[in-house]
């Protein structure tokens, strides 16, 4: 780290060498896309097929950078469609409807965001017991899915209180009966900056994460962008006694080293990893300096790969006027450098990327949200090594 005199985000080249993007994207892509660059869905057709990268065809599938049977989508981003009334439309609704409908994409796995649907649709409003757990998962086999993970309950309460604990030992009994190999939240595990709450933080998920291996399976935490802001822990003391500046380290890095390797994993949602790298590039040392930390968001996790079992695999255009540096859009027709990223974290054997976009549903397009899923399968099938 360098100390430096100025603040803010430098010159337009400086931004988007920082953030990883060549100028023509840079220029190319700071408005979402272009309303008639999505046809309509294709609801039935066979799988997917991924076209050869330009100039090789035929390429070895040793050069895919997602493997076929890696390539998986959470259920979030097509939430309208799994909580539509069956009775009203002939689109894919609920949840067995939904997963014919990624298998045909070509999806193999999903992570679940929940366990509900709509009332009309088969198993009814809540799946979200043993009995509902078993149809789920006779539906995946059914359509040769297998459940890879879920944003679901974890405990609010620390010391953990027995409603809790008997919550979530029920939702890990429902992990299993689905197959699941992890399960987790789509929360930080704290919301503040200061380095006690993150001890604290990490003495929960240790204890729930030895539970969770207990029952086979693998607790995981999940980013967004402030959990890779600096954490405060030095400087001069605030009127209540907090730190006020920065040793530099981020919050998810100070995470990673207090809890156990054995006990405690993360998923990292790649968007807002790379919002934190434009929104947190400089912060306050101890000795009162400003200093220049551009955070690398695949150096983090080819440092730490194992740690790192899912991700979530979303796309953004350039835009410096919103705060974040992107605007969410289906994955693959941005600029974030996903060849170069699953090139460098490797293993790709290992990680478990899902397609996410949270905009994905629409009030006027009630389609939308399963088109975005095949173009985003069809993207990420199209990955190969440079």
């Amino acid at each position: 780290m360098n100390d430096i005199h100025a603040t803010g985000h430098g010159t337009d080249d400086q931004l988007r060498r920082s953030l990883g993007i060549g100028r023509r994207g840079f220029l190319g892509t700071c408005t979402a896309v272009a309303a008639g660059a999505i046809a309509a869905p294709v609801l039935g057709a066979a799988p997917v097929q991924a076209a050869p990268a330009p100039g090789t065809p035929g390429k070895a599938k040793g050069h895919l950078l997602v493997p076929e049977d890696k390539r998986g989508i959470i259920l979030y981003t097509v939430r309208d469609a799994t909580g539509r009334d069956p009775l009203s439309t002939n689109l894919p609704s609920g949840f067995r409807a939904v997963f014919e409908q990624l298998a045909r994409f070509g999806y193999r796995q999903v992570e679940f965001a929940g366990y509900g649907q709509h009332r009309n649709a088969p198993g009814g409003a809540s799946l979200e017991s043993v009995e509902g757990a078993r149809l789920l998962r006779r539906w995946l086999d059914e359509y040769g899915l297998r459940a890879q993970g879920n944003h679901g309950f974890i405990p609010p309460s620390w010391p953990l209180t027995t409603a809790d604990l008997d919550t979530f030992k029920k939702h890990l009994e429902i992990a299993n009966i689905l197959g699941m190999g992890h399960m987790g939240t789509g929360g930080d595990p704290t919301g503040s900056s200061y380095r006690a709450d993150w001890d604290v933080a990490a003495d929960k998920w240790n204890t729930m994460g030895e539970i969770a291996r207990r029952a086979g399976i693998k607790l995981y935490t999940h980013n967004h962008d402030a959990a890779y802001g600096f954490l405060l822990d030095g400087g001069p003391l605030d009127a209540q006694g907090r730190p006020t500046r920065s040793s530099g380290i981020r919050k998810l890095e100070y995470f990673l080293s207090v809890t156990d390797p054995k006990l405690v994993w993360l998923e990292m949602d790649i968007y807002w990893a790379h919002v934190a790298q434009y929104k947190f590039r400089t912060h306050t040392a101890h000795d009162g300096s400003t200093r220049q930390n551009i955070f690398d968001p695949a150096g983090l996790v080819a440092r730490h790969h194992k740690r790192y079992p899912l991700f979530h695999a979303k796309d953004g255009v350039i835009n410096t006027t919103n705060g974040q540096g992107y605007d969410m859009v289906p994955f693959g027709t941005g600029v974030i450098d996903y060849t170069t990223f699953f090139s460098r974290v490797g293993h790709p054997n290992y990680h478990n990327p899902m397609v996410e976009q949270d905009n994905a549903p629409s009030s006027t397009d009630p389609a939308q949200s399963l088109e975005h899923a095949r173009i985003g399968y069809k993207n990420m099938a199209a990955l190969r090594r440079k």
